[in-house]
């Protein structure tokens, strides 16, 4: 394996690094979820796939660490999430790996189904109805310290409160295993406030798949102990029913699943490039 620091932006401040390059023919590009977590947050999800081909990380503009860069745009959210297309120009054999809101963002920009050679969507969803079954989910679990973290992130809403709050509510979203591993992830990453107001403005609670993958190989893969993303709402999501999508439930897991169970995670993997290589 070969490791890299390339960096490149497309016109409207999407930036793409090179994490890896094996040998292969397919570009992957992992699309962190959030928002406002940056591409950072999935980077040990693109070690554990350790997929053949190149690797990229995949920020929007705005988010994560990609702020302050002259490539983005003062107004960098106008064109959320459909600037994400930009990401696949130029490149051959595209498989996009959409983490949790990455996965959805994707779903939202019908341009892509063009543009990819395969798709993977990890503890995402096809609408936003997930969200009422992890509010009563949450509010039948309260931790200590979320009610105070979320008072201080209401009356100053910003990044290092939006951090303390993340971290409060840490266990909702890793097993009692993967717990210390989680935080870990989640105390190293860089926080974006002005991300999440935007999506908390324009895209969480409308949100609903424009596209579905009618013939593209597809992976839907999640922790079986995941209450962040109820994954049980593929069950009734149309198109998502078919012979090209492959389902793979990790077990032990929770939102990130790749925390708990890495070798399960890079099988699921294993078994889209598989169905990749038939097609």
């Amino acid at each position: 394996m070969e490791l890299a620091t390339d960096e490149r932006w497309t016109r409207s401040g999407v930036r793409l690094r090179r994490a890896a390059v094996r040998p292969g023919p397919w570009n992957w590009l992992f699309v962190p979820g959030g928002p406002g977590l940056g591409s950072a947050s999935v980077a040990g999800l693109a070690r554990v796939s350790s997929v053949p081909g190149t690797t990229w990380l995949v920020d929007l503009p705005g988010d994560g660490s990609n702020r302050g860069f002259p490539a983005v745009p003062t107004r960098p959210f106008e064109r959320w999430p459909d600037v994400l297309a930009e990401a696949v120009e130029g490149m051959a054999n595209v498989v996009m790996v959409g983490h949790s809101t990455g996965g959805m963002f994707a779903l939202s920009v019908p341009e892509l189904e063009r543009g990819l050679s395969a798709l993977v969507l990890v503890s995402s969803a096809p609408h936003a109805g997930w969200r009422r079954t992890f509010e009563r989910w949450a509010q039948a679990r309260p931790l200590p310290g979320v009610q105070d973290a979320l008072r201080r992130h209401a009356a100053q809403p910003g990044d290092e409160t939006l951090r303390a709050l993340t971290l409060a509510a840490a266990s909702w979203n890793f097993t009692p295993a993967g717990l210390a591993r989680g935080r870990r992830l989640l105390e190293g990453l860089p926080y974006c406030q002005e991300a999440v107001a935007w999506a908390e403005a324009h895209f969480d609670e409308s949100y609903r798949a424009l596209w579905t993958p009618r013939t593209l190989p597809t992976l839907l893969v999640s922790g079986a102990e995941d209450h962040v993303v109820d994954q049980d709402i593929w069950r009734q999501a149309e198109g998502f029913d078919r012979p090209n999508v492959l389902r793979r439930h990790i077990a032990g897991a929770g939102h990130f699943p790749w925390i708990e169970n890495p070798d399960a995670v890079r099988e699921a993997f294993t078994d889209l490039i598989a169905l990749l290589e038939r097609s």
